[in-house]
């Protein structure tokens, strides 16, 4: 007999969910498609990591994989009903390791002199599906910043991800040895 609690719970059966703290609300709320598109974003992070890539990049995924789940669960908390002790945050050093990172590829990349075409391996698409997805959800949380208090460290950290998983694909494309092809626009 297994002592795990049911996945399933059934309040969310008529198109409502809970913030973190308990106030119900509908499932296309713009809280619930911020943090939504966080965890999806998340769960591209994780695809990536699971990729045959370098163990230092590993790390910093699982780093910005943690700090995800703490934007999301800062989105998902009613503050106004929830009291925390100790919330949960982003910090400026979070995006000062994102601003590092970039600086510290870019340096080993060749400079770039027109729009990249997305794509040449899967990893590198990976990469740029997951960019796509972080400025969604940057839009997104910058429109729910318009109606709710939002830290605007998420969304100065959503920003520089999106960044980092941009100059991430090209150093893999140089790890992989993959040309990078670039945009001719017909004029």
């Amino acid at each position: 007999m297994s002592s795990n609690p049911k996945i399933y719970i059934k309040t969310g059966d008529k198109g409502e969910t809970s913030l973190i703290g308990g106030t119900r609300l509908p499932k296309y709320h713009s809280r619930i498609e911020a943090y939504g598109t966080v965890d999806e974003l998340n769960s591209y992070i994780g695809l990536i990591r699971d990729q045959e890539i370098d163990k230092f990049t590993k790390e910093i995924l699982i780093k910005i994989q943690e700090q995800l789940l703490t934007i999301g669960s800062v989105l998902a908390t009613d503050t106004e009903k929830k009291q925390i002790k100790k919330p949960l945050r982003i910090f400026e050093e979070d995006i000062n390791l994102l601003e590092k990172n970039i600086d510290k590829i870019n340096k080993l990349l060749p400079e770039q002199k027109s729009f990249i075409l997305p794509g040449g391996n899967t990893v590198i698409s990976f990469c740029h599906i997951a960019r796509c997805i972080c400025r969604r959800a940057e839009r997104i949380t910058v429109k729910l910043a318009e109606s709710f208090p939002v830290d605007e460290l998420i969304i100065k950290y959503l920003n520089r991800l999106s960044d980092y998983l941009f100059v991430l694909a090209r150093k893999f494309a140089k790890d992989f040895n993959v040309e990078e092809i670039s945009w001719k626009p017909k004029i």
